[in-house]
């Protein structure tokens, strides 16, 4: 199996025999190298998602994480809470910022960063634009995450560097970053989907 996908300026090309099994049950997928532009405060906080996001997937939620970053600090942080709230807008991205305007307003978000445990989707990007964010960093390529997830894929995926570019909007794009740990994150909450659907 062979397929291409763009990253940022660079075509990446995935094969079967260069990928790495993440469980018995998941396709084979290779983590992506990570973005040489990434710090170590952003593999720092990057692994704060992760947290986040296991703690989301043991409640049963949707297994994402998401923090603010100012300054060196955490200023909040949010864990998808789809199932939990019973809200399907609750992305960890879309509850962050929601939470970020309520608690600072807009001018908390100035010169802050986004932090994510995986690629935001279109709903969550336009989240970040709303919120007026210039930074965000995320661990896993969304592409990827479906791979292991056992989705399929979309015809024409769109990473969320291509959606900000169709706006025009100026926002630094890090990732990923530590997929392979995010990568297992996401194995892990599609096993504990599909045992919690197996046992209804």
């Amino acid at each position: 199996m062979k397929f291409r996908m763009p990253l940022g300026r660079h075509v990446l090309v995935f094969t079967a025999s260069a990928a790495v099994c993440l469980g018995a049950d998941q396709p084979a997928v290779t983590p992506l190298p990570d973005d040489p532009a990434c710090t170590a405060d952003d593999r720092r906080f990057i692994a704060r998602t992760f947290e986040l996001a296991r703690e989301s997937t043991a409640k049963g939620d949707g297994g994402h994480g998401a923090i603010l970053v100012k300054d060196g600090k955490i200023l909040l942080e949010f864990q998808s809470a789809t199932v939990s709230m019973q809200d399907l807008t609750k992305h960890g991205e879309t509850g962050l910022i929601s939470l970020a305007s309520r608690t600072f307003g807009p001018s908390g978000f100035e010169g802050a960063t986004l932090y994510t445990s995986e690629e935001p989707c279109i709903m969550c990007c336009g989240s970040i634009r709303a919120a007026g964010i210039h930074r965000m960093v995320y661990g896993v390529t969304a592409v990827q995450a479906h791979l292991v997830g056992g989705h399929p894929l979309p015809v024409h995926p769109i990473q969320c560097r291509e959606v900000y570019e169709r706006l025009d909007y100026p926002i630094e794009v890090r990732g990923p970053l530590m997929e392979k740990e995010g990568l297992q994150l996401t194995a892990e909450h599609a096993a504990r989907q599909k045992a919690a659907h197996g046992a209804q």
